[in-house]
């Protein structure tokens, strides 16, 4: 069992020197023709699919697109915890354990509405100053 643990090591070890001296040699090709490219619109349009969306930054690019998505769900997510939250309320019959939990729910919810637009607010940030700094 030994051994085999010595050579899966050993094998999982090479992977990375072979990998490093192929790069090695065609590091020079990849440079040139990347020489002239070396913004993150053109990096991305390299990786680009068929039927993949052009932007990656803008109104219609990628990061914005997934972006309100994201809040989207989250929001529509917040908001039903709200309802919940007000419904287990208005039904906890004075348990104080049930109107803790009805609290919480409803505290919760609005501090994930919260972070929702905060993370909105920074992706914003940090996209347009990226597509500025093209």
């Amino acid at each position: 069992m030994k051994s085999f643990i010595k050579k899966a090591m050993v094998g999982l070890m090479m992977v990375p020197m072979v990998a490093l001296g192929v790069s090695a040699l065609s590091g020079d090709i990849v440079y040139a023709q990347a020489a002239n490219n070396l913004d993150i619109q053109s990096g991305a349009d390299s990786a680009k699919g068929n039927k993949v969306a052009s932007d990656l930054f803008g109104d219609t690019g990628i990061f914005r697109t997934v972006t309100n998505i994201l809040l989207f769900l989250i929001g529509a997510i917040s908001v039903i915890m709200l309802i919940i939250g007000g419904i287990r309320y208005v039904v906890s019959g004075g348990d104080q354990a049930a109107v803790t939990a009805a609290k919480n729910t409803i505290l919760y919810a609005i501090v994930g509405i919260v972070v929702a637009f905060l993370a909105y607010a920074a992706v914003s940030f940090v996209t347009s100053n990226l597509a500025s700094g093209q």
